[in-house]
């Protein structure tokens, strides 16, 4: 087998020229990414920020853009390279606000819809606010920012100004790829007067005080787990109040509902065992309506949608709210339902769901009832906001475009393009065809594949093949667009790149979904080998140069069937991989993901299934294929350790392999740099082992 030096493989990479023609890691770099949106309260204008990032200062910078919510040229607001803008929201005057960082932590700024007028609304500490929401009427403000509950070694030994450690004595000590800083996440609200001025013009009001609790949920909750009543005078958000192992092996979070005027605080979802999350007020604040999973300690449950109506006794100008029901208005859909939003009459609500390789725009009435698809197509409906009573603005992506806004008709179907945020960047890149085919696995179900092609692609030759492994192990392989497991990226390079929605999928159906657990090294991994057994019988496939890749989970297959491929593969890439679950199960930080989806914890006797048959560090013996291992030291959910074994067993059994190893990365690769750098050392791990002289 040949070995080309790292330098001079590199390279040869298609830079320059062929970045022209088709993508490459420097080019996914360059192009602008969509980032959150808002319509204005007239629903004339939608407001939205791109960021775009530099590879030399290795790092992204972020602005807000306008464009008329019916079509028309795009227009930019803000031009700052020093700082970026992001938390936007309209007030009923018109006026667009913003967070931005200029002359240090982050403060409000509010400006005309046009741009002008800017002005400076806060005083925000240098501790920093996040997730700021005005309430509709613009009377009242939310946010949240951190709050020292815990003591670190200082604050026990004084003395020890420069000690270096941490005392640890329950778990969630570490989460994703953050320690435990002694701080949870506190929601606050203030009164705005009548000059707009949020800060130091009145106190701000901390609604969880003395509480040991995050809210949002840490780490990826954002604003959209804190809602506003239509009067401002209530706030809804989501916490998980649960502390230390309780928290570790629960999904149990609720939606909490604050009484500005009683200083009282209401369960809404008591007795609800999963995840409740995502919170949003009808418009005449009747009703609200969340996402909620059934199954306790299962993170990728079917999301249904909980309407909880209040029943309302006017007493002088104040209403009073006790519950009259409560009842999931999805109950027997197939469908997993997220951002949901109310008609203007609060009659409907509308979500979007996965099904079967895309994601699309569901309705049900908010009383309950028949579930009904709005769109279909070859494309991903991401988030969307409604205007007028049957239009959407929809940030909508595919495998081969990055993520624009378009309006859509919900009766029509037509779509109107209203940004074309990488038109120069993406002018003349070619990308190869996408195809979807079924695939017969081995317990006669019909699995849907995704076959991409390299650009002009030509059936008389023959091309190396990858099988791209998904990680979750239950996130769609849909519509989205990737800016590192890009099937286009992989396919300009010469692969035919085969995806498959295995077992454990959602977007299939609830038993398709959810069969993966307990079952890791089963149907899923057998799904993976149907789908590459079909599509390498094709004549234009290289039966001799194909690869095995994936992340996660994708990386735990790609370790597993390192030990059971029987020939199939030449090479392996596996990137943050479980390699050994007896020791992953109890270094892991959320318990309830290594309970429900192993089955059981390793010491429990007898041993389930996952650690005498599904473990691939039990298979080890029979790797005879060069493997390349990626990892990133703050990789808390699976720790650097999976990789260091997986790679010290391949150098220890004499097999050809690689350790690309991030000490600052977690469970993804973040920095521009990082990021471009996984792609030079991926593709050349590549070239190296599936060129054809590395065949004979």
């Amino acid at each position: 087998m040949m070995h080309k030096p790292l330098l001079s493989a590199l390279l040869l990479l298609p830079l320059g020229a062929a970045a022209q023609t088709t993508y490459t890691p420097e080019l996914l770099m360059k192009l602008g990414r969509l980032g959150e949106m808002q319509v204005s309260p007239d629903q004339k204008t939608v407001a939205y920020t791109v960021t775009r990032y530099s590879l030399a200062d290795n790092k992204g910078q972020s602005d807000i853009w306008t464009v008329p919510a019916g079509g028309g040229p795009a227009r930019q607001l803000t031009n700052t390279p020093a700082t970026s803008e992001n938390t936007l929201n309209w007030r009923p005057d018109g006026r667009l606000t913003f967070m931005s960082g200029e002359g240090g932590s982050d403060q409000l700024y509010v400006m005309n819809a046009d741009g002008s007028g800017k002005q400076l609304l806060s005083a925000f500490p240098k501790e920093g606010v996040a997730n700021l929401k005005y309430s509709p009427r613009a009377n009242f403000l939310v946010y949240t920012q951190d709050v020292k509950v815990g003591k670190t070694v200082q604050d026990w030994f004084p003395d020890l100004p420069k000690a270096d450690a941490k005392i640890i004595d329950d778990l969630n000590y570490r989460h994703w790829n953050q320690w435990d800083d002694y701080k949870v996440s506190h929601v606050f609200f203030q009164h705005i007067e009548s000059d707009g001025m949020p800060s130091g013009r009145g106190k701000d009001v901390d609604i969880m005080a003395g509480e040991k609790f995050d809210a949002p949920l840490q780490p990826f909750g954002g604003s959209e787990q804190l809602a506003f009543s239509p009067d401002g005078s209530q706030i809804a958000y989501t916490s998980r109040k649960l502390t230390g192992k309780a928290e570790a092996e629960s999904t149990n979070s609720d939606i909490y509902l604050y009484d500005t005027r009683k200083v009282q605080t209401q369960n809404l979802s008591e007795g609800l065992g999963g995840y409740d999350t995502e919170p949003v007020f009808s418009p005449d604040g009747s009703q609200i309506a969340w996402l909620s999973m059934a199954t306790p300690g299962f993170e990728s449950d079917r999301n249904g949608i909980v309407v909880y109506d209040f029943k309302t006794i006017k007493r002088y100008v104040v209403y009073d709210f006790k519950t009259e029901k409560r009842q999931d208005v999805t109950a027997g859909s197939e469908q997993a339902a997220g951002n949901v939003r109310w008609s203007s009459d609060g009659k409907t609500l509308y979500f979007t769901s996965p099904i079967a390789g895309t994601q699309q725009i569901f309705s049900v009435p908010a009383k309950g009832g028949k579930v009904k698809q709005l769109t279909k197509g070859a494309f991903n409906y991401n988030s969307f906001e409604l205007v007028g009573k049957d239009a959407v603005i929809v940030n909508k992506t595919t495998q081969a475009t990055p993520a624009d806004l378009v309006r859509v008709d919900l009766k029509s179907g037509r779509e109107t393009a209203l940004t074309h945020i990488n038109e120069q960047e993406l002018a003349g890149v070619k990308t190869g065809k996408l195809e979807s085919r079924m695939v017969m696995t081995t317990d006669g179900k019909q699995m849907q594949v995704y076959v991409t092609y390299p650009p002009d692609f030509d059936p008389a030759k023959k091309y190396p093949a990858l099988l791209y492994c998904q990680g979750g192990p239950q996130s769609p392989i849909s519509q989205s667009f990737s800016y590192r497991w890009n099937f286009q990226l992989m396919a300009a390079q010469g692969y035919i790149v085969v995806a498959p929605n295995r077992r454990g999928l959602p977007g299939f159906g609830t038993e398709w979904n959810n069969s993966i657990s307990g079952d890791w090294g089963g149907q899923p991994i057998r799904d993976y080998l149907s789908a590459i057994d079909a599509v390498s019988a094709e004549p234009y496939v290289d039966k001799a140069r194909l690869g095995c890749v994936g992340a996660s989970y994708g990386g735990y297959s790609v370790y597993l069937l390192a030990g059971k491929h029987e020939g199939r593969f030449k090479t392996f890439i596996a990137h943050c991989g479980l390699y050994n679950l007896t020791s992953w199960y109890p270094s892991t930080e959320e318990m309830f993901f290594a309970k429900h989806d192993i089955g059981a914890a390793p010491w429990e006797q007898p041993q389930h299934k996952s650690y005498t048959e599904f473990n691939p560090q039990l298979f080890a013996q029979n790797w005879d294929t060069p493997i390349l291992v990626i990892h990133g030291g703050k990789d808390f959910r699976v720790p650097e350790g999976q990789g260091m074994e997986a790679f010290g067993t391949a150098q220890l059994r004499g097999i050809p392999s690689r350790f690309l190893y991030f000490p600052n990365e977690g469970h993804w690769i973040s920095k521009p740099q990082n990021a471009v750098l996984w792609n030079r050392v991926f593709f050349e791990w590549l070239g190296r082992t599936l060129q054809p002289e590395a065949t004979k």
